[in-house]
């Protein structure tokens, strides 16, 4: 999940996460948002799935109406139920579908279901820190059997964001993590208010959130898992790879090799609703099947592929991101196009201007050639009623001025994505890859 922002009060926060898979993405804290206004509440919930087909809807989210409603982001329901329990169960709306996470976080203030607690052999709760690229998630991995349209995962491993528990002020690791990676990324997304959802569903190209480096004794962990014994005595952990908190898609007993979002075009770049579908599985069913899509590799520590934009090439530093709200990408040095005066981290062009770039697989020889539209962001944000708006473009560089593509939502837009995961199996060849 890259990048978030509350742009009905032009206030942005960028995510992107950090641990495998990502660049550090700039956190951007902004001050003197406008004084948009604000109608409508809570949308309702995307009707509930049916085989491998869960509606997902670009809606604002659970936020909708407020000043911390999520533009750009797709949102659909989970049911989740204690392990081994049909009666003890909890469908939550709300949940952003994030191609750039991996695993699912529930809010601890939606959730009313007591979950078993995950400890480690010394009987120690295990508590994780989530690092995104504006910010932070702390709590507990707790275990539930999860269930979204026909498909399901039992005694899945996920992240229970801002428990009461073990309280992200309480010093130590929790201390650690509120500060982040460089120091700069303190932003809490413990609330539903502060992340603008109730929980994230990470899809993207990997199983684990953090993969082998989380087993590793020493230095060589990056402290993602805490062995707790109090909430204020929390000491990194070695996290096997089947207890980490895991991309769902990855558990189903069929459809489990990757999923698809389907998302229609936005007619004259913004309006206030789309919805769409989120399938599950490639090339497994009659209804998710590769078709002409470009199958693009993407490197196996990162889920990154090239981009090539005004004839300069830029390496394993392009990515498809649907927890994005904007396409983020390069910098006015390098694009020509101005930043905005107040949102420094986006695009304000006086027109909108048509560009395109190039993604290139990391190693497969396959090329695509992308159009796209970025418009002047003061503009496009001015209309507090739209949530989906497809010309947004921002600067993509991090905290060390590496320069980025990152992919987001707009992106989906008009465009059926495909998102392989590591190593599994499919009709375009092994995972991980994304297609479109």
């Amino acid at each position: 999940m890259s990048r978030k922002l509350n742009w009905k009060i032009t206030c942005w926060e960028p995510l992107r996460q950090f641990m495998v898979l990502s660049l550090s993405a700039l956190l951007i804290v902004l001050v003197g948002c406008s004084s948009a206004q604000f109608s409508g509440g809570p949308p309702p919930p995307p009707p509930p799935g049916t085989g491998n087909v869960v509606a997902i809807s670009v809606n604002g989210g659970p936020e909708a109406g407020t000043q911390f409603a999520y533009g750009n982001g797709a949102f659909t329901s989970v049911t989740i139920c204690v392990p081994g329990s049909t009666t003890q169960c909890q469908t939550i709306n709300g949940i952003l579908v994030d191609t750039g996470s991996y695993g699912l976080r529930i809010e601890h203030s939606v959730l009313t279901l007591s979950l078993p607690q995950q400890k480690d052999s010394s009987n120690n709760p295990i508590v994780e820190c989530g690092q995104f690229g504006s910010g932070f998630t702390w709590g507990p991995v707790q275990t539930a059997d999860f269930t979204i349209a026909d498909e399901s995962a039992k005694s899945l491993p996920l992240q229970v964001m801002g428990s009461p528990s073990f309280p992200d002020t309480d010093g130590g690791a929790a201390a650690t993590c509120a500060a982040g990676e460089a120091g700069v990324q303190g932003v809490d997304l413990n609330t539903v208010p502060s992340l603008g959802a109730n929980g994230i569903l990470g899809v993207g190209n990997f199983a684990q959130d953090c993969g082998t480096a989380c087993t590793q004794s020493g230095a060589s962990n990056p402290g993602i898992y805490n062995s707790c014994p109090t909430a204020s005595t929390c000491v990194s952990a070695n996290e096997p790879l089947a207890s980490q908190v895991v991309n769902p898609v990855a558990m189903f007993s069929t459809d489990n090799n990757g999923v698809v979002i389907e998302l229609p075009a936005v007619a004259n770049g913004e309006t206030t609703t789309v919805n769409g579908s989120l399938i599950f599985g490639i090339g497994t069913e009659s209804n998710n099947g590769l078709g002409n899509a470009k199958i693009l590799d993407v490197d196996t520590s990162m889920g990154n592929f090239t981009t090539v934009f005004n004839a300069q090439t830029f390496s394993d530093v392009g990515f498809l991101d649907s927890g994005s709200e904007a396409l983020f990408f390069l910098n006015s040095a390098t694009t020509g196009l101005p930043a905005c005066t107040d949102l420094t981290q986006l695009y304000c062009p006086a027109n909108n201007v048509n560009l395109s770039a190039i993604n290139e697989g990391i190693s497969n020889g396959n090329s695509s050639t992308v159009d796209f539209t970025v418009g002047n962001a003061d503009a496009l944000i001015g209309n507090g009623s739209d949530n989906a708006i497809s010309f947004l473009g921002g600067l993509g560089v991090d905290q060390q001025n590496n320069l980025f593509f990152d992919w987001g939502l707009p992106f989906f837009y008009g465009t059926n994505v495909f998102v392989a995961i590591d190593g599994a199996t499919t009709p375009g060849g092994p995972g991980p890859y994304v297609a479109y």
